[in-house]
């Protein structure tokens, strides 16, 4: 174990807030806070200040494991990875190279996302990888590139947000996804900006707002159409940015027309005087943003709901301008730097298009391979599980645990179990890695040296803080071992920062350009944000994106004609309610690393299912009975948890555990036409008491 302290940054979600490592004597590390870096600023939440007990030996994976008998026994690396090899091999043999999948994850560090996509596509050949990001935020990127012909989570800073006029945060509760982001909404109060949280429930961030819209799941698009509807019917509109910054306006503006007050209400449940209140406050100040998450995003519409908020940012003239825009709030820990570097279906390392000829020949060139070798683009994520044990025969996974995480999770799970090679690298034995036929142990953050890009587009240097296990070898190291076993020798470096060099050429030019970022670069300041398209003191990155023109041919925006539509699964009498899904600030995504934290457990130990006061008196149930939510795809159990903060014809259910608990049994695969996203945050459901058997002494 090093003995200084090391300067790094938080494993979990995307602030990627700045943190110290020092070793204790009696063994372990401990958790400082670092006040310089500019995102948190020194504040931490639970999960950060415990993120080293997942560091522990007695927690973690130490050795390779093999199926043998049926069960998961210890093996050697070099057996393990001559396992994986022959595997591999013996499916892309019988079956093709589209029979092996790769599956990735939106926590990897940007040089093992960058060395598992071009794994794929050069040592197996196949086009069938993708990764958990495509159920993170997918749908805003579909929409962001549209709209601005550039994705990047926040096209400004952090410390923007609290000197703009107004925010509307849409299907955003900060402060138990991102605790310490909340000052900056705080702030913005302080400063007397204005801010309004749209959300079916009354969550602890909506609790911190000037004005809550509680819209029924999934009518969020109609909310917004019944917005701009307002601003053009009030005058509220900027027609010289209109004209000089932005094509498509009439069209988008008939639709948003065809979408008048009473008709949203009927539609959303709130009501007209709250929608107007809500444009008085947007448009009043010079200045305003609007910030989306999960919420809108994880729809079958998702990316044409986050175009209608784009479409509002677009018409008043908010976008492109000082203290104004639209931002979306990336979840995972390298949800940006994930996708954009190839490990998403159709993409290339630079956020560069698979099926463009000039992306293709660029990386090919990087490779030293043949462009027309590089398969073409492949199944989004939940396709490509939905296909395992036919079409794909054999998966790789690493980063990820679908098991919990993925919708319709029962379906995913006999999917898994129907492959003739399942290999997972991961940290624990997460309820994915328990069904593999091999399970390689790798490293963690604080275990090995990284870069990641947090949700402002800022690229960071997590530092290696510890020595890992003797057993554990690092996922480049995997993959480094794994080409030379399948005839490729080069190419796939286990050092890390000789990847990221490789990773700058292969982006340079394209639109997120890592070009003039270095590891020197990084260790040296406090993040660079792309583009960077060359080193030096006068290139100090992109802060602030579209201030001059927008990433299109023509430089202007584009709008988005889009209007609203029913949800892929509406309520009827056997499915009378909705299902919204979300996170509670102990744990985090599938909750496969912070279930192994003591105090993360004590603080939130299961699931539960939220419901309005009135449905619970119709139901009979009190505050901690066992209800069953039951859609058609599967039924989970869990206590009751009685409040008024959500809406009577909605139930909420946090998707962190697995078993009769598992929220994503019940939620809907149904996949946004663009993005290819899930529906994760509405379904059809009923609720059912359940009889609990008393078994006398």
């Amino acid at each position: 174990m090093e003995t200084a302290s090391t300067p790094t940054h938080c494993p979990y979600c995307a602030l990627q807030c700045g943190m110290a490592l020092s070793p204790l004597p009696t063994g372990g590390v401990e958790v400082s806070e670092r006040a310089d870096f500019p995102v948190n600023r020194g504040a931490l939440c639970g999960k950060g200040r415990t993120a080293p007990e997942v560091l522990s030996p007695a927690v973690r994976l130490n050795s390779p494991l093999v199926r043998k008998d049926g069960a998961l026994v210890p093996a050697s690396w070099e057996e393990a990875l001559d396992r994986v090899a022959a595997g591999l091999t013996a499916v892309r043999t019988a079956h093709g190279p589209d029979a092996v999948g790769v599956f990735g994850g939106g926590g990897l560090t940007n040089e093992k996302a960058y060395a598992l996509g071009k794994f794929a596509r050069v040592v197996l050949g196949t086009s069938q990888i993708d990764y958990n990001g495509r159920f993170c935020m997918s749908s805003a990127a579909a929409a962001g590139t549209k709209a601005f012909g550039l994705d990047r989570g926040l096209p400004f800073p952090l410390e923007d947000i609290p000197r703009t006029g107004c925010v509307i945060l849409v299907g955003s509760n900060l402060a138990e996804t991102m605790p310490p982001a909340l000052r900056y909404l705080t702030e913005l109060r302080e400063n007397g900006g204005k801010l309004i949280v749209v959300d079916p429930r009354r969550t602890k961030t909506a609790e911190q707002a000037d004005l809550h819209l509680a819209p029924r799941p999934g009518t969020d698009l109609a909310l917004a159409l019944g917005l701009l509807h307002l601003v053009v019917a009030e005058g509220r509109t900027d027609e010289a940015y209109i004209a000089g910054r932005t094509t498509g306006w009439e069209e988008a503006r008939a639709a948003a027309m065809a979408h008048w007050p009473e008709y949203v209400e009927r539609i959303t449940g709130v009501s007209v005087p709250r929608l107007r209140e809500a444009v008085g406050l947007f448009c009043a100040p010079e200045a305003a943003m609007v910030l989306t998450a999960r919420g809108p995003e994880q729809q079958s519409k998702g990316t044409d709901t986050v175009g209608a908020w784009i479409n509002l940012c677009l018409a008043t003239g908010r976008a492109g301008r000082p203290l104004s825009g639209y931002g979306c709030l990336t979840g995972q820990g390298n949800g940006q730097g994930g996708r954009e570097h190839g490990q998403k279906a159709d993409q290339l390392p630079g956020y560069r298009k698979l099926a463009d000829p000039e992306a293709r020949r660029h990386v090919a060139g990087v490779w030293g391979v043949d462009p027309d070798s590089l398969p073409g683009p492949g199944r989004s994520a939940y396709e490509l599980l939905d296909a395992l044990g036919t079409e794909v025969r054999a998966l790789l996974l690493m980063g990820s645990n679908p098991v919990v995480s993925a919708p319709r999770a029962g379906h995913v799970e006999e999917r898994l179990g129907a492959l003739d090679l399942l290999v997972v690298c991961d940290v624990v034995l997460s309820e994915t890695a328990a069904l593999a036929d091999i399970v390689l142990p790798v490293t963690q953050w604080a275990e090995e040296t990284g870069t990641t890009t947090n949700l402002e587009g800022r690229v960071l240097l997590r530092r290696r803080a510890v020595t890992p296990p003797a057993g554990v070898r690092s996922d480049l190291e995997v993959l480094h071992g794994l080409a030379a076993r399948l005839g490729v020798e080069k190419g796939f470096p286990a050092d890390p920062e000789e990847v990221f060099e490789e990773l700058r050429r292969a982006s340079a030019g394209g639109p997120a350009d890592y070009a003039g970022i270095s590891y020197r670069r990084l260790a040296e300041e406090q993040g660079v944000f792309w583009p960077c398209p060359a080193e030096g003191p006068a290139s100090a990155g992109t802060p602030r994106l579209f201030l001059d023109r927008f990433a299109t041919d023509d430089g202007r925006a584009r709008f988005a004609p889009v209007t609203h539509r029913p949800l892929a699964e509406e309520p009827d009498d056997e499915y009378p309610l909705l299902l919204t899904t979300g996170r509670v600030v102990s744990q985090y995504q599938s909750g496969a690393q912070t279930r192994r934290v003591a105090e993360l457990n004590a603080a939130a130990p299961g699931p539960f299912v939220e419901l309005h006061p009135r449905l619970a008196a119709r139901l009979g149930a009190a505050d901690g009975d066992p209800l069953a939510v039951v859609s058609r795809r599967g039924r989970a159990v869990a206590p009751a948890r009685i409040t008024a903060t959500i809406r009577p014809d909605t139930v909420f259910m946090p998707f962190h555990w697995p078993g009769e608990g598992r929220a994503n049994t019940l939620t809907n695969p149904a996949l946004d036409p663009t993005s290819r996203m899930p529906e994760f945050k509405a379904c059809a459901v009923r609720v059912e008491t359940v009889r609990v058997e008393t078994v006398r002494p």
